[in-house]
């Protein structure tokens, strides 16, 4: 198959693309400086510029690009920069995917768990509601966004992913470095829960929406049970053998992330019902599992 992947130099990105031509898929990734060769496609979100080329004869768009959520202290204009890396991108790509003579069978657009705000000890799956704040605010508009695209009758999926264990990127690959010096311990009151899945999970789990016809809609990538955060640290603790005894109280938290804090401290417990629904199987539905892949 002949596949389009927007945010293909990013964690999920670079591992979804080679998995992808390790099995002899012709990948073409988005960028937005000047393609080199014909592995590439030019475009410009902000101003909605897609090069349709890069499209036609796609089977697949997975739709991944947006700016990181927790690179940068959450000041008006780097939020105003999450949301719209993300809302015009994937508006842009909709829209340039609906106007093709032959469209795409599927878009896989990327979203997050974070759509279900904090949810304390309640387990949520994809018939919730949004939550409340700014995060679930961007997934809703995120999600929205992609309207053309279902409106043309192309099969479209969000993946409403969790927390990445990888040790190359992401919020483990800077907790790993912590924990292996012993500096490593729970956030906050350690209660939250997280909703976590392995890499590796996280492409076989696109790849399993891109292959099936009847997932449509919000889908968890999540592993089956999220653990609390005091639970993950213990987890990490035991795999790397390190004492992880050193709590990150939250009003520490609240002054190094500011708004950010809010979520880093919030509980989402959600569940890849879907996914489960749909035959697929993890490889890691452990977190000690989805650590030891990870390393």
């Amino acid at each position: 198959m002949r596949i389009a992947v927007t945010g293909a130099t990013g964690l999920i990105g670079s591992a979804l693309v080679r998995s992808l031509r390790a099995d002899g898929h012709e990948v073409v990734r988005f960028v937005r400086r000047e393609p080199v060769g014909a592995g590439e496609a030019r475009w410009d979100p902000a101003r909605g510029d897609v090069d349709p080329a890069g499209l036609v004869g796609c089977g697949a768009v997975v739709h991944l690009a947006g700016a990181g959520v927790g690179d940068h202290r959450w000041t008006a204009a780097y939020k105003k920069e999450i949301r719209d890396s993300r809302v015009l991108g994937t508006a842009a790509i909709a829209r340039a995917a609906a106007a093709l003579d032959e469209p795409p069978a599927v878009l896989v657009s990327g979203s997050a768990v974070g759509y279900y705000g904090d949810t304390g000890d309640r387990a949520v799956d994809e018939d919730a509601p949004a939550g409340q704040g700014f995060l679930p605010s961007v997934c809703v508009e995120w999600e929205a966004a992609a309207a053309p695209a279902r409106d043309a009758g192309i099969r479209t999926a969000f993946a409403r992913t969790g927390l990445v264990i990888a040790g190359e990127g992401g919020a483990w690959g800077r907790m790993f470095p912590l924990f292996r010096a012993g500096l490593g311990g729970r956030l906050g009151n350690g209660r939250q829960y997280w909703s976590y899945i392995s890499l590796r999970d996280e492409v076989a789990a696109l790849r399993h929406i891109i292959d099936t016809p009847g997932i449509e809609g919000p889908v968890n990538l999540t592993a089956p049970e999220p653990l609390t955060n005091r639970q993950v640290a213990a987890a990490m603790s035991r795999v790397l053998r390190r004492p992880a005894l050193l709590p990150v109280p939250a009003p520490a938290l609240r002054i190094v992330l500011g708004e950010l804090s809010g979520d880093v401290l919030g509980s989402q417990r959600a569940r890849p019902a879907r996914l489960l629904e749909s035959g697929f199987v993890f490889r890691d539905p452990g977190i000690e599992q989805a650590i030891r892949a990870a390393l």
